[in-house]
């Protein structure tokens, strides 16, 4: 378990911490993330802020993934625990944003729950008007939740450094294969005797 305020700025590039945090949720700030991938039902990945103890910088929440019914409906959410909170979990980037089209649908919505088809950090800061921490906090597993929380790292929430390294070793191979070709398929020019 790593102490949060020692990676909450500057997290590790290659690692994604535990971490356990005091606090309270913004209960009346939530958002929906309307496009994750695990339900053929639909169904809504939430997030919330997190007010910190003696900090003016907010940590987004992810609660986990909310199953639909199968309606064009979000899911009705439950109510969020007030008063004191003690979290556990993981340090997370935020999901890819991928190629975001249509501008900051965040901006365009004026009551909450807010949905959004991918989560910028850099609208929900300009939205909540208050700075966030650069990565989410994940929940650990809870079987009395309602929540899903299956944690799958993927390529996007790689750091660009091992993109980079696996781009390096990928393009060695190539001049290592080409190298190999061009020994193997040189012409060996035919050996001349000389007849007296």
């Amino acid at each position: 378990m790593s102490n949060f305020a020692d990676v909450a700025l500057t997290p590790p590039a290659q690692a994604f911490p535990r971490v356990r945090v005091q606090g309270s949720y913004r209960a009346d700030r939530v958002y929906l993330l309307d496009n994750p991938k695990h339900d053929r039902r639909g169904g809504v990945e939430v997030y919330v802020p997190f007010v910190l103890h003696g900090s003016n910088t907010l940590l987004l929440v992810d609660l986990g993934f909310l199953p639909g019914n199968g309606s064009e409906q979000a899911p009705q959410l439950p109510a969020l625990p007030t008063g004191e909170q003690s979290l556990q979990g993981l340090y997370l980037p935020p999901p890819g944003v991928g190629f975001a089209m249509g501008g900051d649908a965040l901006a365009t919505q004026a009551h909450w729950p807010k949905t959004t088809i991918y989560l910028d950090l850099k609208q929900v800061q300009r939205d909540l008007g208050q700075a966030l921490y650069p990565r989410v906090l994940a929940l650990d597993a809870d079987p009395a939740s309602i929540y899903m929380r299956e944690h799958t790292l993927d390529f996007s929430s790689m750091p660009p450094a091992r993109h980079r390294a696996y781009a390096f070793q990928w393009f060695t191979f190539a001049i290592v294969a080409v190298a190999i070709f061009a020994v193997l398929h040189r012409r060996r020019k035919p050996k001349t005797t000389d007849h007296a």
